[in-house]
């Protein structure tokens, strides 16, 4: 990886943090300047867009400006994280922040002035350093030599169909707003987060229109298709690279074909599988294992899935992973049908629960009666499924998470939702409640659903549900 400093003349090593004062900087020595002045041709600067991008984000401002009539609002899309010392993390913007715009630049803010019945929206931008500008071979953040061709203001305007300004302005224009409401990484002792604005945005985000459809489409499907990737290459897990193999290999095609992963990969082999989120993916893969896969492609429009199988590493379930993997999807089915219109957000949760409590008490490992253990009092059964099973979904895993209680858990479902299903079983390895042969064996089912006028369509479909079909599905892409 290339310093963030430039070479000076007469060392081979970088710029140290306080550079040497006998020896000029390169931006001062004028023939190197003048050189690097000149010479460039244009390069594509097109700022990266998905066609209906602007008028998806255009529809958004407009339903957040409905809601905020005469109000100035303000939303930041932050910067990339310092990983350690001069390392970042890859940029990916706030949520909020790509709803509203679209645009995907760093330390870039949005700001919605009150204008007649709407607003006027304005996008305040750093400018790049291109040929002719001393950042250009000497800022790391901005300059093109460092961060490659980078769009200016104007040709955000284009793509986004938006006022595009310098960021130099944005300091002068939010002292000339009243009271703005503001959200995203923009605190200073003048302005701090707006709880309200996050929560309706959040509240906003979990209808998707049709445009946000699409990418969700396209993460499910892109998601399955690499969740074929990774079960082709169980044989070379099971040789020795194990769950590192596997979740780099999810992680090559996320990155191939969408922005990235949407969230830490979850592959847990054998004794992680009941790990519930097991991200560290640093160990073997046995014959014996079984192994959940929990994953999702993230589009370029960071739109996410959220699905996870369980398969066995050797391609067949024993009796005791059946066993567990056949309650499982028994309660994924009954809470797959409570999701359509009208149906509380909490009523599928509840339907996988009843199925869960009557099946490990006919089992005789629970220490109550199920009836007992469903009440508000027991809870027994959630030893073993201590976690939620289902959220909202979109531009975050969690989507919508700044939402209301009256808004999420205690609302209806409605046409447009785009939720998961994902009821587990999680027996510890060390747990000494239960028999065995049921120690270290996971097993989740997890399902992307869109909620339809007249019910649900579950996006994931293309992976199957069932223990046999999951086996049947790993061999015709292992040969086991």
């Amino acid at each position: 990886m290339a310093d963030r400093t430039p070479t000076t003349p007469g060392r081979s090593g970088p710029v140290p943090t306080e550079p040497d004062p006998r020896l000029p900087r390169l931006g001062d020595i004028p023939g190197f300047a003048a050189y690097m002045s000149q010479g460039w041709a244009t390069p594509d600067r097109t700022p990266p867009t998905t066609p209906g991008a602007p008028e998806a984000a255009a529809a958004h401002r407009a339903r957040l400006g409905a809601l905020f009539p005469g109000r100035a609002l303000v939303v930041a899309g932050g910067s990339a994280p310092v990983r350690s010392n001069d390392t970042r993390y890859d940029f990916r913007p706030d949520s909020n922040f790509a709803w509203l715009t679209g645009c995907s630049a760093e330390d870039a803010v949005l700001v919605l002035r009150p204008s007649g019945t709407g607003h006027d929206a304005t996008l305040y931008l750093p400018p790049p350093a291109r040929p002719g500008e001393p950042g250009f071979f000497s800022d790391a953040a901005y300059g093109e030599l460092w961060v490659g061709a980078a769009p200016g203001p104007g040709d955000w305007a284009d793509a986004l169909q938006l006022e595009v300004r310098l960021a130099g302005e944005l300091e002068s224009a939010l002292t000339r707003l009243t009271d703005p409401l503001i959200t995203g990484p923009l605190t200073t002792d003048d302005h701090k987060p707006s709880a309200e604005l996050e929560r309706t945005l959040a509240e906003l985000r979990m209808i998707k229109d049709d445009w946000e459809i699409a990418r969700l489409r396209e993460a499910v499907d892109r998601t399955v298709s690499g969740f074929a990737a990774v079960v082709e290459e169980f044989p070379t897990a099971l040789e020795g690279p194990g769950e590192r193999w596997l979740q780099g290999t999810f992680e090559r095609h996320a990155r191939t074909y969408g922005n990235g992963p949407g969230y830490a990969t979850i592959v847990g082999s054998g004794a992680h599988a009941p790990t519930l989120h097991w991200v560290r993916c640093d160990g073997p893969v046995r014959p014996e294992d079984v192994v959940l896969l929990d994953m999702g492609v993230e589009t370029r429009d960071l739109y996410t899935a959220d699905v996870t199988r369980t398969f066995p590493a050797s391609g067949r379930f024993s009796a005791a992973q059946t066993q567990v993997h056949d309650l499982v999807e028994k309660a994924h089915r009954a809470a797959l049908a409570q999701v359509r219109p009208g149906k509380r957000f909490t009523d599928f949760h509840q339907a996988a629960m009843e199925v869960i409590a009557h099946g490990l008490d006919d089992w005789g490992l629970l220490p109550v009666s199920a009836d007992e253990a469903l009440s508000d009092r027991g809870q027994h059964h959630r030893r073993w499924l201590v976690c939620g099973i289902g959220h909202h979904l979109g531009l975050d895993v969690h989507d919508c998470a700044q939402s209301s209680y009256e808004a999420y858990q205690g609302a209806e479902m409605a046409p447009g939702m785009v939720l998961t299903v994902e009821p587990g079983l999680y027996f510890h390895a060390h747990d000494l409640n239960v028999p065995p042969e049921l120690r270290g064996v996971g097993i989740r089912i997890e399902d992307d659903l869109l909620v339809t006028p007249d019910g649900a369509e579950v996006l994931s479909a293309d992976l199957p549900l069932d223990a046999t079909g999951l086996e049947r599905w790993m061999e015709r892409r292992t040969g086991r």
